[in-house]
């Protein structure tokens, strides 16, 4: 057994707007020999996400607010160091919550074990293997009801979740799937690599045009993660009985004031739509049946996948406001250590 020096970042203020580094603190810990059944881990990748922004705000939603004061947390892995526990042994992959920080030491029961997939970096687990594809997963399959044919609209469709949606929509049978994005490079990706029927760069001009020209019979599931005009675009788009899966709106989170909802949501009404919101926390037994399909695909080629690296655990929030910025293509991800170094 040892001690260990652990650098961790911690929230110290509530932003306001856009995150500053000043609402953030570096601090080093220092961890002593192990307790019956912990295990120490050296995370070799973090996860950066939306949803973190939420959490920065003192405010009741789904999960609690960050505490002021405590190390950030967020969706990691690595590769376990010491153990002091017989189900996980030293040399186990693992994927936690302990994210912010390049070592962790805390009780067995807050890993998981993961198996390593030949060919296929760990960091996968954070993203098409992890939760973000089961996100994309259960919000085509249980929220909107995706049936063999349908016609699918992505916003944010090259971003990490936005990636991943598209593809499986085609996989499980979708007829014509059109995602929007934020320049040029990535409207390209979404048509040569991600198998997108069609997209379009939503800075180019109005989404709502945009949209109706892509989709001249009209949508039947879309699936959001980015609200304002996209939602008022795809309302407008929907045909009868279209089912929209609300999963995202970063185009507000950092907003400092409210923001106007859409100006035609009684074409609810005259549609009969349905507009569902969701976390992929409440759809966790889901992951079956999503490993195994996914599994499936990557083995047989069917997925592919980007992921934007940025290296250093001292880059996390740059990391993080680059992805809210829409930065990133596919996943976006810290690399805290190299295997070997």
């Amino acid at each position: 057994m040892s001690t260990a020096l652990s650098t961790q970042i911690q929230l110290v203020a509530r932003p306001h707007g856009w995150p500053e580094p000043s609402d953030f603190r570096t601090v080093s810990v220092e961890y002593g020999d192990l307790e019956p059944g912990q295990v120490r881990v050296e995370n070799e990748f973090l996860s950066v996400d939306p949803y973190m922004r939420g959490r920065m705000r003192d405010e009741k939603s789904y999960v609690p607010p960050f505490v002021l004061g405590e190390t950030m947390t967020g969706g990691a892995i690595g590769r376990v160091v010491e153990s002091a526990s017989d189900d996980l042994p030293e040399g186990t992959v693992v994927l936690h919550q302990y994210g912010w920080r390049d070592v962790v030491q805390e009780d067995a029961s807050g890993f998981k074990a993961v198996p390593e997939v030949p060919g296929l970096p760990l960091s996968l687990y954070l993203g098409m293997l992890g939760m973000t594809g089961l996100t994309a997963y259960a919000g085509l399959t249980r929220i909107a009801r995706l049936e063999e044919g349908d016609t699918v609209f992505v916003s944010g469709a090259a971003g990490a979740v936005g990636t991943a949606v598209g593809q499986i929509a085609k996989l499980l049978g979708a007829g014509r799937v059109i995602g929007s994005a934020g320049s040029d490079e990535k409207v390209e990706l979404l048509t040569s690599k991600y198998g997108y029927d069609a997209a379009f760069n939503y800075k180019n001009g109005p989404v709502r045009e945009q949209l109706a020209a892509a989709a001249p019979d009209g949508i039947d599931v879309y699936f959001d993660n980015v609200g304002g005009d996209h939602l008022e675009a795809a309302l407008d788009a929907f045909n009868d009985g279209g089912r929209a899966a609300l999963c995202g709106a970063i185009s507000v989170y950092n907003s400092t004031g409210t923001e106007p909802g859409p100006d035609n949501m009684v074409q609810l009404i005259k549609k009969s739509l349905t507009l569902e919101g969701f976390t992929v926390g409440s759809h966790l037994n889901l992951a079956g049946e999503f490993q195994e399909l996914m599994t499936g695909w990557f083995s047989e080629g069917k997925v592919a996948y980007d992921e934007t690296v940025v290296d250093g655990l001292e880059n996390t929030l740059d990391a993080f406001l680059d992805m809210m910025r829409g930065a990133n293509i596919g996943k976006m991800i810290v690399r805290t250590s190299t295997p070997g170094a």
